[in-house]
């Protein structure tokens, strides 16, 4: 049976030896309260005295903070695999693989490089699926709640699930039951967000007088734009349609351009 005192015994002291170099910072991990060891610690029933068992000095490993998206911290590691399994199976790119023997392993890059040198894409796949936080994204925040969103860096339509602090994103996550997507996520998608909270980002309509953009109503900018297109009519008009818009909006704007404003000038940005 796997409930029989003497399996349990076996794996609560791998456990044990799991933890015996790995970092006892859990107040100020991002994993705290979401931590897959702690969870099958507080499972196999670890005692402190167990956690002192086989304690050990813990590995002086630097930090790889070269990715400008995530850290990644090898005291943490417990070269569980899933990090690696994923770069292969999930996303082809083998970036990642396990080096050195025994107790110095690790999971490295090809010739030990930086993470940012190797041939990481940075999707973050690896990040989110890290049980213990090793893999870390760069200033997370927890946050209060989630919205449910599409992701609009391109024509895919990934489902995202933004996560929502103080009113502003503070991170973003695949939606597992977008069937676009399964949770999945690129770069662009996944860390590409803080465009949402900029401070140079465009709230409000602005329209230029005397050389100077001023903040305008919605209907005075409307109007303007109304007066201009009605005199520039035939090719004196182009428009440039967006990748990052619905295939029913981009049918409007092929319309809009050809029946209204009576021109074949129109392209896409997906051609630049």
């Amino acid at each position: 049976s796997t409930e029989d005192p003497e399996v349990q015994k076996i794996r609560r002291n791998t456990v044990e030896l799991i933890v015996a170099d790995h970092p006892m910072t859990c107040l100020t991990c991002e994993a705290d309260g979401n931590c897959e060891l702690q969870r099958v610690a507080h499972y196999v029933g670890v005692t402190p005295e167990g956690l002192n068992r086989y304690r050990r000095k813990i590995r002086n490993i630097p930090m790889d903070r070269s990715n400008p998206f995530f850290d990644i911290d090898h005291s943490k590691c417990i070269l569980c695999g899933i990090c690696v399994r994923t770069c292969d199976e999930l996303q082809n790119i083998n970036a990642i693989d396990y080096a050195q023997r025994g107790v110095t392993s690790l999971i490295s890059t090809l010739g030990n490089k930086p993470i940012a040198d190797s041939r990481c894409e940075s999707c973050g796949e690896c990040v989110v699926r890290c049980p213990v936080a090793a893999l870390a994204p760069k200033g997370a925040q927890e946050p209060m709640y989630e919205v449910k969103s599409i992701c609009s860096y391109c024509g895919v339509g990934c489902g995202v699930m933004l996560g929502v602090r103080g009113q502003k994103v503070v991170s973003v996550e695949g939606d597992r039951n977008n069937p676009v997507n399964k949770g999945s996520l690129c770069v662009k998608g996944r860390y590409g967000y803080k465009f949402i909270n900029h401070p140079e980002r465009l709230s409000t309509p602005l329209i230029k007088k005397n050389g100077t953009l001023e903040e305008a109503s919605w209907d005075e900018a409307l109007d303007l734009i109304a007066e201009k297109f009605s005199g520039s009519k035939g090719d004196k008009f182009a428009a440039l349609a967006s990748a990052r818009i619905t295939n029913e909006d981009n049918y409007l704007i092929q319309k809009f351009t050809r029946a209204v404003m009576g021109t074949n000038n129109i392209d896409h940005c997906a051609r630049l």
